[in-house]
């Protein structure tokens, strides 16, 4: 009876043998994310993209169609599956976000409260989370775009040279790289479904990259947000010295 009765007590929603403030994690995650979410779509959806001299916004890279000659929306809604798909269904922001707004669990060790029969991501829309490994394939796209936006930034129309828009951009592009290189996905494909690198093909390259996107791998969750902060910022940057509001300080 003892037990039968904790186990009610411990199905109420936030009943919880945790003695710390486990709810303090959720407040990070639901104000940026909801931040990002708030800008990125503005953004998205103001039509109006930003350059300045060799910087681009990475929110509308690549550039497609921006004098609106057979698209008549915002250049960023063209590509803005690519991006948001992969961050989306990102392991690591899965879990975030599925505590943070679902409260599904809130936390490690604290109850959800009774639910129905658990069914994970086997049903619409949670079953498009297995799309994550060819939203994968497309963030290597992007990462290809962003890459040639980044060298591109130290060109001016006087040659070479650095200014801080460089800078930013170049960090960003790297920042977004170890997130996306980071990758669960990536890691296994390179070699986390094997069982004997020996006896597979390029077992020992494999071996070797698999080892090195391990490393990567166990700082996942801080390129993401660093990677979030920063091309959140870049786009932030270019916006404000294309408007005027800062002025591009060359450093070379």
């Amino acid at each position: 009876m003892a037990g039968s009765s904790a186990d009610r007590r411990l199905n109420v929603f936030g009943s919880t043998l945790r003695r710390d403030a486990w709810w303090v994690e959720l407040l990070p995650v639901i104000v940026i994310l909801s931040s990002f979410g708030i800008y990125a779509t503005f953004r998205a959806f103001e039509g109006k993209f930003y350059a300045w001299g060799p910087y681009l916004s990475p929110f509308y890279s690549p550039l497609i169609d921006p004098e609106h000659r057979w698209w008549r929306f915002s250049p960023a809604l063209l590509i803005l599956a690519g991006p948001l798909g992969f961050r989306a269904t990102c392991y690591y922001y899965r879990k975030a976000y599925y505590r943070a707004f679902f409260l599904h669990p809130p936390a490690c060790g604290v109850s959800e409260g009774g639910r129905g029969a658990y069914r994970g991501e086997t049903r619409f829309p949670f079953i498009l989370q297995n799309l994550h490994r060819w939203f994968l394939y497309l963030a290597l796209v992007f990462l290809a775009f962003l890459w040639w936006d980044a060298i591109r930034a130290f060109f001016f129309q006087d040659g070479f040279g650095i200014g801080v828009g460089s800078l930013v951009l170049l960090a960003n592009i790297v920042l977004l790289t170890l997130y996306t290189f980071s990758c669960h996905s990536l890691r296994h494909l390179a070699g986390g479904k094997l069982d004997c690198f020996s006896c597979t093909q390029f077992g020992p390259s494999r071996h070797s990259a698999w080892g090195w996107l391990s490393r990567l791998n166990e700082r996942h969750m801080l390129f993401a947000w660093m990677s979030l902060f920063s091309v959140g910022l870049a786009d932030l940057y270019v916006r404000m010295v294309s408007s005027g509001v800062l002025k591009d300080i060359r450093l070379l």
